[in-house]
């Protein structure tokens, strides 16, 4: 064993010490190391146990062995049954990888300050054994981690975590939706379902969501507003290999449409939310759902609020590009508030507006929908042009009077 190797060998005790303390520093849910003798032996039981691995296959490049990974798996595995979140796990490899890392540095540095040269062939040894083992231990620690989740967990709650973990990155995602019996796609639609109000005798969200995750399998998550009855019901869909992509970036080629199976995950939580909500969608490639669900997220919050309809559909880009950019201009939404207050003292007028537009400025549909008769209709586009000094069925009025009328109806006007 040449001197490098060596000096890992006679540092391992202390840096495995130095690992512990790091882990009940730095991370929270390992603040019980400093109380709990027991938990703290048997965690600097294994950080040595790593260490002299380590030292004792690198110098020939040795794989761990089978017995190697089922004890790194087993140690994933019982922190996991302890309660340890994705994030913290996340983070105690982030920290064993960057300490690892360091002690090589330290050991090369010692050497160094004792007129010992390290030769750069047992460096490259290191390094080369270092990457491809540290993975596989990753890999082993991960499956044990999901191992125990798939235990603890119920099924609804282990999809929540699938669909936190791709939207986060988290190469644990892959080992996740195989527990669920999930198939990863190289593209999907994220939709995002805004729900400002949920009455507190409505019924249970988990049991909606379950039903959910269960018809459509795909990863679906809860994540709560300000308010205790708001939120977001975000859902990662994949999207069939034949259906064209787009860019989640600019999303310059967005469907006017969603994707069909969006369309129904959205209606089926509409229907069992019994309340208005507002759904907006964006595709991309699997490693860039972090933006499309930005970009969903900021398009149901434009988009208006609508009870559940076999008409229901998630708003894309194309939808509410205007209001959107309005949005980001506070002196121009500003505006359009004050054109949507002038309306307030006609009968139904932004209902009838939005139906208009909905339905291409088309009379006899429009008053179908609203059920009224067309010259009722006619009435209320002439009080809303005496109440604008807007013609609604001008080019101007069109672009003035259906931005403002999606803006009142979002409710995210205050």
């Amino acid at each position: 064993m040449g001197s490098f190797f060596a000096e890992l060998a006679r540092q391992a005790s202390a840096n495995a010490r130095r690992e512990v303390e790091a882990y009940a520093r730095e991370i929270a849910e390992f603040g019980f190391l400093d109380t709990n003798s027991r938990a703290r032996a048997e965690t600097l039981e294994y950080s040595l146990w790593l260490r002299r691995r380590t030292v004792e296959l690198s110098p020939d490049n040795g794989e761990l062995t089978d017995a190697d990974l089922d004890y790194i798996a087993a140690i994933g595995e019982s922190r996991a049954a302890a309660g340890m979140s994705l994030d913290a796990r996340q983070r105690v490899l982030r920290l064993h990888t960057s300490l690892m890392l360091r002690e090589i540095n330290e050991a090369t540095d010692a050497q160094h300050g004792v007129g010992v040269g390290v030769g750069v062939g047992e460096l490259m040894r290191m390094m080369h054994w270092f990457a491809p083992q540290g993975e596989r231990g990753i890999r082993a620690y991960s499956q044990g981690f999901v191992t125990a989740l798939r235990h603890r967990l119920p099924y609804v709650e282990q999809a929540a975590l699938l669909a936190r973990s791709l939207l986060k990155g988290d190469p644990i995602s892959a080992d996740l939706a195989a527990a669920l019996g999930m198939e990863l796609p190289e593209r999907c639609a994220v939709a995002v379902i805004r729900v400002p109000d949920r009455p507190v005798g409505d019924r249970d969200l988990e049991s909606e969501i379950e039903t959910l995750v269960k018809t459509h399998r795909a990863p679906i998550t809860w994540w709560p507003g300000k308010g205790s009855r708001s939120g977001e019901l975000i859902a990662i869909i994949p999207i069939p290999p034949a259906t064209p992509p787009t860019s989640s970036t600019a999303e310059l080629a967005q469907p006017h449409s969603a994707p069909d199976p969006v369309s129904d995950l959205v209606r089926d939580f509409a229907q069992a939310l019994g309340r208005p909500c507002a759904a907006g969608t964006a595709t991309s490639s699997l490693s860039e759902v972090a933006d499309a669900l930005d970009l969903a997220r900021r398009i149901s919050r434009a988009a208006p609020l609508r009870r559940a309809s076999a008409r229901l559909r998630p708003h894309t880009l194309s939808d509410v590009f205007v209001e959107l950019a309005v949005a980001d201009a506070p002196f121009v939404d500003g505006w359009l508030h004050a054109v949507a207050r002038s309306l307030q003292p006609g009968p139904d007028l932004v209902v009838t507006l939005e139906a208009y537009y909905r339905h291409d400025m088309h009379r006899g549909a429009t008053a179908a929908a609203l059920n009224v008769h067309p010259r009722t209709l006619d009435y209320r586009l002439r009080r809303t042009r005496e109440l604008t000094g807007i013609d609604p069925s001008s080019t101007r009025g069109v672009r003035i009077l259906s931005s403002a009328v999606t803006r009142r109806l979002s409710e995210t006007w205050h």
